[in-house]
């Protein structure tokens, strides 16, 4: 039977240690706090060596007890034995909790967990008070803010959705969208998506780097801006930098005008909403930030995945949908900026799929640390190596490139394997010659290797 789930899902214990409790009931209040999981009571941490428990039953009542007198609230578990060549184990099973936080108490101690990696660290006080928020159903967007709504405007909201969504955004909306709640107060939501939005903490500063790091040479950036105001505002004004730090190349193929940008449009849209919505509102001294280098593209925001787990530990293709933000994320799926299933990180990979110069090692990445998110997209037009275009080659080679290029021309589905077979050559031979004529901008690969089709540059 296999006992063990993710990292960030079980414990292992050797045996019960009922001198220093906190020892694994701090697991107990991560998992609680988290997504559940389970302690595994007499296996080796470091070995996995199967020891099993002399007194199974003994512990078994032992462990109910303590968590009983030692947290609070008490979390829903289950515990059970399993028996492994003859020697006992318990598995205690922590749900998911529903009125977190979930405390575990000591002398002089009252500490609440939660799951960083394979670890259970205390929390501090920002997790605390996502933790309180959770377990009263509350989200930082649906609390009052405290401004007065009289006082703001929405004009860039109110255009927005009129553009987009082709409504018109009356005054009955504002309840129905969560700007204002049921005793007519601003809520969060509706503060962060003001024209003169009063919550310090959401800026978005972009800085366009000199070179491939923050300290290039004697000018580090190009271009920089600090962005205040509507969360639409710093979507808008941040995908405007990024374009205007960027290039779109393109050339004419027969049948179509084929685009080259150095960052697929949507992945970028994407990536910022992504950091704008599901962004932690409660890091006061944090915002978002967009970093661009010669060959990369990186967006960082304020806080880790909703529920705990590091996104580079799970499938970026099947990860469910969990808001930290439900209202700023409905209000933005009403501005027809993204969708209700939660599909935007298989849009930005999607998008990079899509594009003619992808390759695998042009992949986004995706990662997250319990306190912040990071997306990198790779700048596609971007090379390390030195410019072959307009490569002189010797007599042979070009003479070969032209015989190639007649044939290419009446059979463009041609492989290379075929062409050697056709031509008596090497391997080796033809690529030297179609090298040749890629790098002088006459023919080109359209598709994949074995189904695409060469393109002549007339």
């Amino acid at each position: 039977m296999n006992l063990i789930g993710e990292t960030t899902e079980y414990d292992k214990k050797e045996k019960l240690e009922e001198k220093d409790p906190r020892s694994w009931i701090k697991s107990v209040s991560a998992f609680a706090n988290g997504i559940g999981g389970m302690l595994i009571f007499g296996i080796e941490d470091k070995t996995d060596r199967i020891v099993g428990l002399s007194d199974a039953e003994g512990d078994a009542e032992k462990i109910s007890r303590f968590l009983r007198e030692r947290m609070d609230p008490i979390p829903s578990f289950t515990l059970k034995f399993e028996k492994i060549d003859d020697k006992v184990l318990i598995i205690l099973r922590v749900e998911p909790g529903k009125e977190t936080p979930y405390f575990y108490i000591g002398k002089n101690e009252r500490t609440a967990y939660h799951r960083v990696g394979n670890d259970s660290q205390r929390c501090d006080g920002t997790k605390l008070k996502e933790l309180v928020l959770r377990g009263s159903s509350r989200s930082f967007d649906s609390l009052p803010s405290g401004y007065d709504f009289e006082k703001m405007s929405f004009t860039k909201l109110i255009s927005v959705y009129y553009q987009r969504a082709h409504k018109e955004l009356l005054n009955t909306d504002y309840e129905s969208f969560g700007i204002i709640d049921g005793n007519g107060e601003l809520t969060n939501a509706g503060a962060l998506l003001a024209d003169n939005c009063p919550i310090y903490q959401s800026r978005l500063f972009c800085t366009r780097w000199n070179g491939l790091n923050k300290a290039a040479g004697l000018q580090d950036a190009i271009d920089d801006a600090e962005f205040t105001g509507s969360l639409v505002s710093l979507l808008q004004e941040s995908e405007a930098f990024v374009k205007r730090n960027s290039h779109k190349g393109w050339f004419k193929a027969p049948d179509r005008r084929i685009e080259l940008p150095d960052y697929p449009e949507r992945s970028v849209t994407e990536g910022i909403v992504n950091a704008l919505i599901h962004r932690n509102y409660l890091e006061v001294g944090s915002e978002v930030h967009i970093d661009m280098f010669d060959d990369r593209l990186e967006i960082y925001s304020p806080g880790g995945m909703y529920d705990g787990i590091n996104v580079q530990d799970r499938d970026i293709m099947a990860i469910p949908s969990r808001r930290r933000n439900p209202i700023i994320a409905d209000i933005f799926q009403r501005l027809v900026y993204m969708e209700r299933r939660g599909s935007g990180f298989k849009k930005i990979i999607e998008d990079y799929h899509n594009q003619h110069n992808y390759t695998e090692e042009m992949e986004p990445i995706f990662k997250s640390e319990h306190d912040a998110f990071f997306l990198t997209l790779k700048n596609l037009n971007y090379t390390n190596k030195p410019a072959r275009r307009g490569t002189l080659k010797s007599e042979e080679v070009v003479e070969r490139a032209e015989m190639l290029l007649e044939y290419l021309r009446e059979k463009p589905e041609s492989t290379i394997k075929q062409l050697m077979n056709e031509f008596n050559l090497s391997e080796k031979k033809i690529k030297n010659a179609l090298d040749y004529l890629k790098d002088n901008d006459r023919l080109y690969h359209d598709g994949p290797k074995r189904k695409g089709r060469w393109i002549i540059n007339e």
